[in-house]
């Protein structure tokens, strides 16, 4: 007997409580075809019946999924996921209801040929309207407030953050298995510690001989009736690290029952645990005995229509994200649990996973038994079906609940409650004990949001407006989601209307925001232009709208790298840091990195070069001169050359020098410029004895092996400035093996040097350019992309060039 999907389903709408059960639903009642895994939302969308931007109330209704199914026998019926208060019949008979959309729901079915299956998802709207319990603090970030009550996701809830779109559906799998499977798995569990993986199971089954192998050694399992138990010892095996510092290595695991072999997937060995410093107040992740510098971003949906979670959906955008040399995603506690594709592709990746309960912003009522019964069936089927994922890495017990009452006013003795301090840190113990656990996020710091103490969301270089300077001064220690920004993409068309939508007064609606704010994220972005790039943002808008877009695109990028290049200078005592979020929920000018589409953004490019595991770094340290960084995640030595020059009118050079280092193994050093020059020089501009020398510093840092270019960074020290002027900016294309790229040289320092070409995406632009060689980027064609390359580089302070053509 096999698994059998149940994918084909016809829904009808009814009023809310119009039909108790299948029998009552009229004959006449118009019927869609829709699709488990699914929503209402996408059933209706196919059938051009939706529009996910605009309101509509899916909580009001009652809606009947139906199929068939021809089947004999026992069988277990498993739903995956069911949002949210649903009820199961099989023909007229009520066989299993569910309570929450995070719990599995299971029901034996006996099976004699022909049968109508209905699931009904009951109208949620109606129960909303209950009171509950009343509540300490009242969030404004999601509504209605009675939504803590129910076991149901955010997503379509936060007006502001995301497009209304109520969950409602199957939106997970629904199998039927059949009830005599060869075993059952309770549990497989994994640990590595001194170069020695372990690898425990228990197993169901009414086999007489069970086998557990994995990396080529296997062991006989201790049998205790129908149960059997053991631990496989495998000394010397390769572990699995994140990929900015080793190799994801994963071994499959699998079974022999009386010499029929069953695969249980593939798992890893690691070891994490939690840092707090020298002072105990900080927080970051010991991977393998080894710091490793969380970056990465958070997590939203790989569709808010259908909530999908195939690994079709899951992989472009996670691809992106290891491309970016992110080794961190947060799935936070607004969104949902992913299923298991998003995490085994993870642990292909090397991207580790902070995973919230979902959790968030809210006074949950800890003292309801039967809602915190949900809350522990829904904690120990996630962390049952992630048992074997190496890239789980922490587990948090929700996001920003101690921080909303903190902010409220509400006594530090109630901020926590049994949930967070007892249900779920018992649930981690029990079930994953090698993962740690985090009661919240913000958490360590009185207030818990305070930046130099624990976990915290950092919105100072953002939100808040602070210099660029408080990133480092706030002394943050780890940023589970960091820098909001509205984010322009790349291609005009997210836009809407291109150019002409920038100096429409409806230009902004689409930017997301909090609800209640003072400020506006398209507000936040044009005082960072102007602090930049001393320009009026809303002047420009109006009078150039192209380059108010260039110029905003241009901000951002900056702004991300100047953050983390802060964050990971040697001395440091940041461990991490989460950007707000990876993609877009909407199309427009949002919170991600990759827009609606799942394209990379400007700022993307930003971050690639910020999160690089090799990196050289320019901080600017005042009196103190101008210090070199050297970063080296990896797992080798690496010899490299650092060559330091100061250009005036970005183009003659003033200083240079270069000076060969070795790079050890999960390190960082720094060194004075002053010690690469062998004399005192005003790198910095700090002393200002005279006029300046120089308006740019570039640091470079080459493979000493081969001369390659692995890392760039630059210093300012006179601001950026806005002037355009003829750089020199010159660009070849060229076609080889690996398909099309572009030369690109300047006689003068060139800012911000980006590609627009409407069939290829450029990778590595949106980037600064030295004079010199020419720097190579690759152009990867767009979907359904069957020209030649042809378009135009520009600098946001130079003038644009051409390119077409081929050179043979």
């Amino acid at each position: 007997m096999t698994v059998l999907p149940l994918t084909q389903w016809r829904l009808v709408r009814t009023p809310p409580g119009a039909a108790a059960t299948p029998d009552q639903l009229s004959r006449d009642l118009p019927s869609i075809p829709a699709q488990a895994p699914g929503t209402v939302a996408s059933a209706l969308l196919a059938q051009n019946a939706f529009d996910p931007a605009l309101p509509e109330n899916l909580d009001g209704d009652d809606f009947w999924y139906r199929a068939t199914v021809d089947a004999h026998g026992p069988h277990r019926l498993v739903c995956e996921g069911l949002a949210t208060i649903a009820e199961i019949f099989l023909d007229e008979r009520l066989v299993a209801t569910s309570q929450s959309m995070f719990v599995p729901l299971e029901a034996m079915l006996d099976l004699r040929g022909h049968h109508d299956l209905h699931i009904c998802f009951r109208a949620l709207g109606p129960l909303l309207e209950a009171k509950g319990p009343r509540a300490k603090w009242r969030p404004r970030m999601v509504s209605p407030q009675t939504l803590r009550l129910w076991r149901t996701t955010f997503l379509g809830r936060m007006p502001g953050w995301c497009p209304p779109v109520h969950a409602v559906g199957p939106f997970r799998a629904i199998e039927l298995h059949p009830a005599d499977e060869p075993f059952r798995l309770i549990s497989c569990r994994t640990n590595y510690a001194d170069d020695c993986g372990q690898l425990s199971v228990i197993v169901e089954s009414q086999g007489r001989e069970v086998r557990l192998a994995c990396d080529g050694r296997e062991i006989a399992l201790q049998q205790d009736s129908d149960r059997y138990t053991g631990t496989l010892d495998l000394p010397g095996i390769a572990p699995w690290w994140p990929h900015t510092h080793g190799d994801p290595r994963l071994h499959e695991v699998s079974l022999n029952i009386d010499g029929v072999a069953f695969s249980l997937g593939r798992t890893g060995f690691r070891k994490i645990e939690i840092d707090r410093g020298a002072d105990g107040g900080g927080f970051g992740l010991r991977v393998n005995d080894v710091a490793v510098f969380c970056r990465g971003a958070c997590w939203t949906s790989a569709d808010i229509v259908s909530l999908g979670g195939t690994r079709a959906q899951y992989e472009p955008l996670l691809t992106h994200a290891r491309d970016a040399h992110m080794n961190m995603i947060r799935v936070g506690g607004t969104m949902l649990y992913e299923t298991n594709a998003f995490h085994e592709l993870c642990d292909e990746l090397g991207i580790l996973v902070w995973q919230d309960f979902m959790l968030a912003n809210f006074d949950y009522p800890a003292a309801d038994s039967d809602w915190c019964e949900l809350l522990r069936a829904e904690a120990d089927a996630f962390l049952w079906r992630t048992q074997m994922s190496p890239s789980l890495a922490v587990l948090c017990g929700g996001s920003e609940v101690f921080q909303q009452a903190a902010m409220m006013g509400v006594a530090a003795a109630k901020w926590s409650s049994p949930v967070f301090d007892e249900l779920l840190a018992s649930a981690v113990s029990r079930c994953r004990a090698d993962v740690p656990y985090v009661p919240n996020t913000p958490f360590g710091g009185a207030p818990p949001f305070e930046p130099r103490t624990g976990v915290t969301h950092y919105y100072g270089v953002s939100a808040y407006m602070r210099p660029l300077s408080d990133a480092r001064d706030a002394q943050v220690r780890f940023a589970a989601e960091c820098l909001g920004f509205a984010h322009v993409p790349e291609n005009d068309v997210e836009l809407e209307d291109g150019r002409g939508a920038v100096v429409q007064p409806c230009w902004g609606e689409r930017v997301p925001g909090d609800v209640g704010a003072v400020w506006f994220f398209e507000q936040v972005r044009n005082h960072y232009l102007q602090a930049l790039y001393g320009v009026d943002p809303d002047q420009l808008r109006l009078d150039d709208p192209t380059r108010y877009l260039d110029l905003s695109r241009a901000t951002t990028v900056e702004i991300v790298e100047n953050v983390f290049n802060s964050w990971r200078r040697h001395g440091s005592q940041t461990r991490g840091g989460l950007v707000w979020f990876l993609r877009d929920v909407t199309p427009g000018a949002g919170w991600g990195v990759l827009d609606f589409s799942g394209a990379p953004k400007p700022v993307w490019h930003g971050l690639a070069r910020a999160y690089r595991p090799l990196q050289v770094l320019l901080c600017d340290e005042g009196l103190n001169g101008l210090d070199v960084h050297v970063v080296n995640d990896g797992a080798e030595t690496r010899p490299v050359e650092i060559t330091l020059t100061c250009l005036r009118d970005g183009a003659l050079p003033v200083m240079q020098a270069t000076r060969r280092l070795e790079l050890a193994p999960h390190s960082t050093s720094a060194l004075p410029a002053t010690d690469l020059w062998g004399a005192f020089f005003d790198t910095a501009y700090a002393y200002r004895f005279g006029p300046p020398s120089h308006d740019v510093t570039c640091a470079v840092m080459r493979d000493a092996r081969n001369g390659d270019i692995l890392s760039e960074a630059f210093h300012f020290p006179l601001g950026r400035g806005h002037a355009q002027a003829d750089l020199g900016l010159a660009a070849e294309l060229v076609q080889d093996d690996h398909g099309w790229s572009l030369h690109v040289s300047t006689r003068v320092f060139a800012q911000s040097v980006h590609v627009n070409d409407a069939n290829y995406r450029a990778l590595d632009h949106w980037r600064h350019l030295a004079p010199g060689a020419p720097r190579i980027i690759r152009l990867i064609p767009r979907e359904g992309a069957c020209e030649t390359p042809q378009g135009k580089v520009s600098a946001v302070n130079g003038l644009d060039v051409a390119f077409y053509g081929a050179r043979p």
